[in-house]
């Protein structure tokens, strides 16, 4: 079996270079014209031909002096060396296309938080410049997406923590404070401001383990001296506003897109309670033009990557200084 599967390999290599020829040679049924048409010598078409046909085993034409016809074999052929030869224009001109610095294609990634909001404004600021470059979005938790990164599926992703990776070049770019969020009849609504371990009795909600906000969350908790007690776990910051909202717990959540009823949410002081969030790319990865001018774009928003309700609340600044 693994021989046969060589012998594939190998027919196909040497068949490849010549179906381009042989489909121009059955075009014009002759070799003369198809050799002037292609700017190829004679010669070299002639050779191509008759190798052609000894590599496949097969006559593929009948040989009338300068003139050729297909045989039977030749035509059954050329149906197949045509839908094969359209295959690779139409892939040269989906690579071209993406590639083009005016109508091309970014592949972007992105944390669920980010999409209320964030990204839909970077887009805008950024077509406006750009107005025909197209986008694959793709929003998921942090890991899964440094994991498409690597597999190629995605040009630049927008994640939290800033990934510290071998491979990966990542840059911080901004950051959010986080909130404490309890719900409205809690016994700590009334306050503004507090320290992380007064909720340490509490019940939380939190992402999932391996989620970048999960991993803040405890981090901050051991910090403060505690463990936190897990009621619930997620996959998305709103919906663990909602848990907090029906009474199930306590979370720590960046500022919502929009305001949540239900919920108070408490600047945490004590602690540098925040979450930055980076861009990262594959590193020695060629850029096409699309993709160099948006990470370009992505860089020169470092400070003020955030909409201006993110974390501004309280009259703080939650951006980058200098």
């Amino acid at each position: 079996m693994e021989h046969q599967h060589t012998q594939d390999e190998d027919i196909v290599r040497l068949l490849a270079p010549r179906l381009a020829y042989f489909a121009g040679v059955a075009r014009t049924e002759h070799v003369t014209r198809a050799a002037h048409e292609m700017q190829v010598p004679q010669s070299t078409l002639s050779r191509a031909m008759v190798r052609l046909e000894k590599d496949l085993g097969v006559d593929l034409f009948a040989r009338h002096g300068r003139t050729v016809s297909l045989t039977p074999a030749g035509r059954t052929f050329l149906v197949s060396v045509e839908r094969a030869l359209g295959e690779v224009e139409k892939a040269a001109e989906s690579v071209r296309a993406d590639a083009d610095p005016e109508s091309g294609k970014v592949a972007f990634g992105f944390l669920h938080t980010m999409g209320t909001e964030t990204v839909p404004g970077l887009l805008r600021a950024f077509r406006a410049d750009h107005p025909r470059i197209r986008f694959s979005l793709v929003q998921n938790y942090g890991e899964a997406m440094l994991e498409r990164l690597r597999a190629g599926e995605l040009d630049l992703c927008l994640t939290s923590p800033v990934p510290d990776a071998p491979g990966l070049v990542a840059r911080r770019l901004d950051e959010q404070r986080l909130r404490l969020v309890v719900p409205e009849d809690h016994r700590l609504a009334g306050r503004r401001r507090i320290r992380l371990v007064e909720a340490a009795d509490e019940s939380f909600v939190t992402l999932e383990p391996g989620y970048g906000l999960r991993r803040i969350t405890d981090d901050l908790c051991a910090e403060a001296g505690f463990t936190p007690r897990v009621a619930f776990e997620g996959e998305e910051a709103e919906t663990l506003r909602g848990l907090v909202a029906a009474g199930l717990g306590v979370a720590l959540l960046p500022p919502p897109a929009v305001p949540r009823p239900g919920v108070v949410e408490l600047t945490v002081t004590g602690q540098r309670a925040v979450r930055e969030i980076g861009v990262a790319w594959l590193e020695g990865h060629p850029d096409t033009p699309p993709v160099a001018a948006f990470k370009k774009f992505l860089l020169s928003r470092r400070g003020r990557l955030l909409p201006q309700a993110d974390g501004h609340t309280d009259g703080h600044t939650d951006g980058l200084t200098g």
